[in-house]
């Protein structure tokens, strides 16, 4: 049972290597994350990854080799928000109306209005 789920982490791990996504990695036996680490090579049961560290100082990149065994959990970003100072953000109704999602209570509402002249035409 191990084994197959290392398999599929260095699947995943693969997937995201090949995707070029930056991931986040938890190592167990350190008790520590690795954020936005960029996945370089894997090769046997050995990753390869990169990552920079921003002190209030200075900024360093650094190059680890992990094992396999010592990756706890991946994960990556899926989207962020930027924090520009007074930004507005967009909301739905912000766009063109023929983009927008109708909401499930509308949409009972416009069945109905066809159905109401076909029973008005059938009591004629």
């Amino acid at each position: 049972m191990a084994q197959e789920k290392q398999f599929m982490l260095h699947r995943k791990l693969y997937q995201l290597h090949c995707d070029g996504h930056e991931v986040n990695l938890f190592l167990r036996d350190q008790q520590r994350w690795i954020e936005r680490a960029k996945i370089l090579d894997i090769e046997g049961n050995l990753v390869t990854v990169r990552y920079e560290i921003e002190d209030e100082e200075e900024s360093s990149s650094w190059e680890e080799i992990l094992l396999l065994e010592s990756i706890g959990a991946v994960s990556r970003q899926l989207s962020f928000v930027p924090r520009i100072g007074e930004m507005e953000l967009l909301v739905s109704e912000d766009c063109p109306e023929s983009e927008q999602i109708v909401s499930p209570t509308t949409e009972p509402e416009q069945k109905s209005k066809p159905s109401a002249p076909e029973n008005n035409n059938n009591a004629e």
